[in-house]
């Protein structure tokens, strides 16, 4: 199974604010920038699976992939807290600097630290392999909601429309993926530097030093009960 971790492209903010859990919208220039993103993936089979964090700049692009698509609140960026739509120059200094050389264990006030997305983070991902082996079987219609995707269908790759967007706030387990051979992980960057921090059995310290850009793709493989780096920052 391929599985392509993806940050989402450019957002409309400026240099220097913090943002996490907040909703933040895509720059103007995302037409140009998904397209390019595209262009760095190969075609996908009918039977892909999309899955994103449910913010928008993350769900705006997978729905370019999916008419439907499955948001996971675990694939959500790292909570800031009182200071999410602060500039980092308004917070206080020392209290930024302690954060900033503590980030695994200390939180901002209210937030988390990135221990916290790490374990959640890793729930998702613990779940998503699991997935892989597991039938594929009806669920109960109650139990989601399949809705079309709202945003304009700009896609030159186009994924079946089997994937599933679930209404629900939180997801105790994922769908099984059955014989999906690909999978699409629409997500931020500190969800993705977990995410290889965990397959590299990195320490959470040193997993900023990989680099990850905006609109930038990350691509693993499941095989034979082990997971392969192919390569990060595309």
């Amino acid at each position: 199974m391929d599985i392509y971790l993806i940050r989402h492209t450019q957002t409309a903010t400026d240099p220097g604010l913090c943002y996490g859990k907040s909703d933040i919208a895509l720059a103007a220039s995302f037409p140009d920038e998904m397209a390019d993103l595209h262009d760095k993936l190969p075609e996908f089979d009918d039977n892909c699976k999309v899955f994103s964090s449910p913010l928008t700049r993350c769900l705006q692009l997978a729905e370019t992939f999916s008419d439907t698509v499955t948001t996971d609140t675990r694939l959500q960026e790292l909570d800031f807290g009182d200071w999410e739509g602060k500039r980092f120059d308004d917070i206080e200094a020392g209290v930024l600097q302690h954060w900033t050389n503590n980030f695994v264990t200390a939180s901002p006030p209210n937030g988390e630290n990135f221990e916290d997305l790490y374990q959640r983070a890793g729930s998702f991902w613990q779940d998503l392999l699991a997935s892989a082996t597991a039938p594929c079987v009806a669920l109960p219609p109650a139990s989601v909601q399949s809705t079309e995707a709202s945003a304009p269908r700009q896609s030159l790759l186009h994924c079946s429309t089997s994937c599933i967007h679930d209404s629900r706030a939180h997801a105790p387990r994922l769908r099984p993926v059955g014989e999906a051979e690909q999978v699409l992980v629409i997500t931020h960057a500190g969800v993705i530097r977990a995410l290889l921090a965990r397959a590299l059995n990195l320490p959470l310290a040193n997993s900023f030093q990989l680099r990850i850009d905006s609109g930038s793709v990350h691509k693993l493989r499941q095989a034979d009960d082990y997971l392969y780096v192919e390569y990060i920052n595309l």
